[in-house]
């Protein structure tokens, strides 16, 4: 845990493509946390679109980024785009090297991976992305949250709340973390026992997998080519 007096930075990478939800799940819980300054980066301070559209504003440029005590990378389709970007994976290097916590949601492992960063590390990702971790040197964990020492991974979209809630359970306590929890009325009831392919209905499952297959054959090949530069052998 880290002593309230000392001032936190936390800043999320935003790109265009990103799954908003990956991005203002955790922000919504990190946005409050005690004694600290949260913002936003991008390449530019252009507007960016998440996968459906919503406009989203960087607050800075990644060059203007101050020394992250955590750094936040989401996930969504665009994560492809930066598989191959050496600015923003250089960026990402830089600031995990001095973080207190680097945090993970869905697909944004995958950009994080081809950094580099992920080689002899559990990590989680969306359930469409996982069997795609070991191309980085991950060992893939089917599990909606996984802490490995100062890093924290979160499964897909809506599991970014839970990994956040963790994050600032580590960082400023049970008690603060709860606290927040309350706040948000963070108590799931889902309609549906549907939320992962272990209890989705075979059609719904079938369906989805239809869906991701594009965008995972994409990801598949990049992998492979990443794994590749990197000297994994899978």
């Amino acid at each position: 845990m880290i002593p309230r007096e000392q001032h936190l930075e936390i800043g999320s990478l935003v790109f265009e493509g990103l799954d908003q939800i990956d991005l203002t799940g955790p922000y919504e819980v990190l946005a409050r946390v005690s004694n600290a300054t949260y913002r936003l980066y991008g390449k530019t301070t252009d507007p960016v679109r998440d996968i459906t559209g919503l406009r989203l504003i960087p607050d800075a440029t990644l060059a203007e980024a101050p020394a992250l005590d955590v750094l936040h990378v989401p996930g969504g389709f665009g994560q492809e785009a930066l598989m191959d970007d050496e600015e923003v994976l250089e960026w990402i290097r830089r600031q995990a090297a001095g973080a207190l916590v680097v945090f993970t949601v869905c697909t944004g492992a995958l950009i994080c991976g081809a950094a580099g960063l992920l080689q002899g590390r559990r990590s989680t990702t969306h359930w469409a992305a996982l069997p795609l971790l070991p191309y980085f040197g991950a060992t893939p964990v089917n599990e909606r949250v996984v802490v490995d020492g100062a890093w924290i991974s979160a499964a897909g979209v809506t599991a970014g709340i839970d990994g956040a809630l963790r994050l600032v359970a580590a960082l400023r306590g049970d008690t603060e973390a709860k606290a927040l929890q309350l706040f948000l009325v963070y108590a799931p009831e889902p309609p549906f026992d549907c939320g992962s392919p272990e209890t989705a209905p075979p059609e719904i499952l079938a369906k989805a997998q239809g869906v991701f297959a594009a965008i995972t054959a994409k990801r598949e090949a990049t992998a492979k080519r990443v794994a590749a530069r990197l000297g994994i052998s899978v």
